[in-house]
C-alpha cells in the first residue's frame, strides 16, 4: 500500500513539473543562464586545442579538443576529441556521463574494435582503458564534470592489447610504449 502512495505522489509531481515548464517564458529561462541559442557551425571554424591547455578532461598529454558548445548551467559540453595514434586513455572515472560516437579511426575498449559509426556510453563507474592504435576522432557529449580521475601507475603498467593496422599507428604505439616505460604521461 505504501508503495502505491509513493508512485502516485511521484506521478503527481511529474505532471506538476510538466505544467510549470510549459508556463515558463523564454525570458525566464534566459535569465537563469541557460543558453538555448540555435547554432549551425562549420567544423573548420572551430580550431583544435590541446586539452593540456584547456584542462577539460585532465587526461595524459596528447589529446586535442574542439569545443562546439558549452552550457555551464547544465554542465554540458559537446565536443570533438582527437587521440593520436598509439594513445592509451587510462582506466578512469568522472562525475558525468558521456555519449561517444566514433567518427574517424579506431577506438578499442571493452573487447571491441570500434570504427566510425560505433557508439560508447559511460557513467561515473570505472571504465577503460581505451586504446587508439591508429588514432581516433570522436564526437562526445558530457553531462556533468568531465574531469577524468585516473591513476598514473595504472597507465604506466598498461600493456597494449590491440595491434595497429597502419604505419602511423605502428610508429605511434611504439612511441607511447616507450613514453610509458620512461615514466612519462
Amino acid at each position: 500500500m505504501a508503495t502505491k502512495k509513493v508512485v502516485r505522489k511521484a506521478a503527481t509531481k511529474s505532471v506538476g513539473l510538466k505544467k510549470s515548464v510549459k508556463s515558463v517564458s523564454k525570458k525566464k529561462v534566459a535569465t537563469k543562464g541557460y543558453d538555448h541559442t540555435f547554432r549551425a557551425i562549420y567544423d573548420r571554424d572551430i580550431p583544435w586545442e590541446s586539452d593540456d591547455v584547456r584542462g577539460i578532461l585532465t587526461l595524459p598529454k596528447g589529446v586535442k579538443v574542439k569545443v562546439l558548445n558549452y552550457d555551464p548551467v547544465m554542465n554540458r559540453i559537446d565536443m570533438k576529441q582527437r587521440f593520436p595514434a598509439g594513445y592509451v586513455e587510462p582506466k578512469h572515472t568522472h562525475k558525468s556521463w558521456h555519449s561517444i560516437l566514433v567518427t574517424k579511426g579506431r577506438m578499442c575498449v571493452a573487447g571491441k574494435d570500434l570504427r566510425p559509426g560505433d557508439y560508447v556510453f559511460g557513467w561515473d563507474i570505472p571504465h577503460g582503458p581505451y586504446e587508439y592504435p591508429d588514432g581516433c576522432e570522436v564526437f562526445i557529449v558530457y553531462m556533468g564534470d568531465a574531469k577524468h580521475v585516473w591513476e598514473k601507475e595504472d597507465l604506466l603498467k598498461h600493456s597494449n592489447i590491440w595491434k595497429p593496422k597502419t604505419a602511423v599507428g605502428k610508429k605511434g604505439v611504439k612511441k607511447h610504449i616507450q613514453s610509458r616505460k620512461a615514466g612519462l604521461t
